[in-house]
């Protein structure tokens, strides 16, 4: 073996290492991350009348204060009492709003229910689960102003991170955190 065939075996072996480093670290090799600097979400509770915008996740960090927020505006308005949702339906949430590239708020039609209240919705409707996962925090029922419901739907069912059951009469699609399954 010559001397020129070891240096271009040497240049092959560090473009080689090179090119894995970018493949399998990309954010550190190039200073960049996938991961988004922030996550904002805006809601719409159609009962209260109230809104909120709010950044609940910024710098590889959740922000408690915007959380209780959503939290409260979620709330069972017909009791008025309010749980810790799961965060991941948050994610879940943003994770809709990105991919159908949209700045409107989700109107709410129902977040969290109590006891109470899911038992009374179960009493006098078929399609009200005994045992919502609204009373768990994990589900949450919208729709999405300038967006199909059928769109919506679609991309929650392609987003396979949960339940999805489709309300067209009501206008409305479920989206939850549980298993996946769809109705």
């Amino acid at each position: 073996m010559g001397r020129e065939d070891i240096i271009n075996r040497r240049s092959f072996l560090k473009i080689a290492t090179a090119v894995s480093a970018v493949s399998f670290f990309p954010s550190i090799v190039l200073g960049k991350t996938d991961l988004p600097y922030k996550k904002s979400l805006s809601l719409y509770n159609i009962h209260t009348g109230e809104d909120i915008t709010t950044t609940f996740w910024a710098d590889g960090a959740y922000i408690p204060e915007a959380l209780n927020e959503m939290n409260h505006l979620l709330r069972d308005y017909r009791t008025g009492t309010s749980t810790s949702m799961n965060i991941e339906l948050f994610d879940l949430l943003y994770s809709i709003r990105t991919n159908l590239d949209s700045n409107k708020p989700f109107n709410i039609i129902s977040g969290y229910r109590s006891p109470k209240t899911n038992a009374t919705l179960h009493n006098h409707s078929s399609g009200v689960a005994k045992k919502s996962l609204h009373m768990e925090g994990k589900a949450i029922d919208i729709n999405l102003p300038g967006r199909t419901l059928s769109d919506l739907h679609a991309l929650a069912m392609n987003l396979k991170q949960g339940g999805v059951g489709y309300y067209p009469q009501s206008n409305f699609v479920h989206v939850d955190v549980g298993r996946v399954r769809s109705w």
